[in-house]
């Protein structure tokens, strides 16, 4: 008599909205290029109704989940057992089921890190950087921004409160890595960057670049952290004033395979799954 092989492992990421999602086409890919067994999918999750999907998706024998707006502050908090990256950026994007346990990682910023240094070549040692936002985004990306070296990290937000409250939270960390961190309102800035980059939701909502065209220089690097039609705008703009612009869907891969790696032990080849998925969504 044979026995049924076991189910595949369950994923899934959770958000509202979340049909947008291309975590299940991006860990559906890792998975057939690690020979991994898994089902991955989305799930969407009413506006208040977070701590229950997560009860929800556990008892249902969830191995692990990644969350996307805007429940990041709140998986943080629902977590059993935080990462220092999750504890010093108060927000978390990826959650792994252990035990009973609620384990919390943030791979957004080293996802981001990975794809401005690999996917595009920019170095960030040395280098003055301009955060735009101070929400959960801004947030998980600050500390592997800093602990990159750069010379100088300004975080504009549009309430400055917010700006300074991350930037005090990140302060030790600065003076560890000897960079020069700032919190700034946007309207108001005066100098220009290496690197720009968008963690606001203005590309989401259709609103106008939320920092003035000085900022930039010729050959700056304009990061939108959005990617697809609600990058366009922002890519425009730094198109417009002599930039080189990206987009966040490198960002998207990078932090997926840093969450496919903390559940599977197993790091999977984003150049080649980001490089197909440009050319999916170049041919639709």
């Amino acid at each position: 008599m044979t026995s049924c092989p076991p189910s595949p492992d369950l994923y899934c990421v959770m958000g509202n909205p979340v049909e947008h999602s291309r975590s299940p086409w991006i860990h559906a890919r890792f998975a057939e290029l690690t020979s991994q067994r898994l089902v991955y999918e989305r799930r969407l999750v009413p506006l208040d109704g977070f701590a229950q999907a997560l009860r929800d998706f556990a008892a249902g024998g969830g191995r692990g989940c990644n969350i996307t707006v805007p429940f990041k502050l709140e998986a943080a908090q629902a977590a059993t057992v935080r990462s220092e990256r999750v504890q010093l950026a108060g927000a978390a994007n990826t959650l792994s089921f252990i035990d009973g346990a609620i384990h919390a990682d943030n791979t957004d910023g080293l996802g981001l890190v990975a794809d401005i240094e690999q996917g595009a070549g920019f170095a960030l040692a040395g280098r003055d950087v301009l955060l735009v936002g101070a929400g959960g985004a801004a947030a998980g990306a600050l500390g592997p921004l800093l602990a990159a070296g750069p010379r100088r990290v300004v975080v504009a937000n549009r309430t400055l409160e917010r700006a300074q409250a991350l930037v005090q939270s990140h302060a030790a960390l600065a003076v560890l890595r000897k960079t020069e961190l700032l919190a700034h309102a946007p309207q108001g800035l005066e100098h220009d960057f290496d690197l720009i980059i968008n963690a606001t939701a203005s590309s989401l909502a259709g609103a106008g670049v939320p920092v003035p065209a000085r900022v930039l220089r010729p050959g700056s690097l304009a990061y939108d952290m959005m990617y697809g039609t609600a990058a366009e705008g922002f890519l425009g703009w730094a198109r417009q004033h002599g930039a080189t612009p990206r987009d966040g869907l490198g960002m998207l891969v990078e932090q997926a395979a840093e969450a496919f790696h903390l559940w599977r032990g197993v790091r999977p080849p984003s150049a080649q799954v980001l490089a197909e998925l440009r050319a999916l969504m170049a041919a639709h």
